[in-house]
């Protein structure tokens, strides 16, 4: 078993093969394991109903099972293929504040996140995952162009 393990901040679109495949070389050489990490948004609506709650819980279910299924397990299959140990992790929330979470409760010690793409106001504003992530993260982030 690998002695490191490095998160991969996935999203699964097509401008993220680059991040997978450098933390997939950077695993390679270091002998570490991939924790491939996809966080659905998540925000909890207090004034809803009982119904519409449980109407919400029951999407969530479905988005997981699919995200799970269309993202992480090809990611997954694709490091293992190149002989890594690779696993992954599916959460609901914020994903700068799940993936620093799941750094700190894995002992990770390198986080993978492709550049955001989006250079609307309210990302230069309020900051992206990527930057997010290199402020708060517990270990080194690396921003994959």
């Amino acid at each position: 078993m690998s002695s490191e393990t490095f998160i991969v901040a996935y999203e699964g679109k097509e401008g993220d093969t680059p991040t997978l495949d450098y933390a997939m070389e950077r695993a390679k050489k270091d002998g570490a394991s991939l924790l491939i990490v996809h966080i659905l948004e998540w925000s909890p609506y207090s004034f809803l109903t009982p119904e519409e709650i449980e109407e919400r819980h029951g999407r969530r279910k479905q988005e997981m099972s699919r995200a799970k299924e269309i993202v992480l397990d090809p990611a997954v299959a694709k490091a293992q293929a190149a002989g890594l140990e690779a696993r992954c992790e599916l959460r609901y929330g914020s994903v700068v504040d799940k993936i620093v979470e799941i750094a700190s409760e894995t002992g990770a010690s390198m986080i993978f996140v492709g550049r955001a793409g989006s250079q609307s106001i309210a990302a230069r504003v309020f900051g992206s995952v990527p930057i997010g992530l290199a402020q708060v993260a517990p270990v080194p982030t690396v921003i994959v162009p």
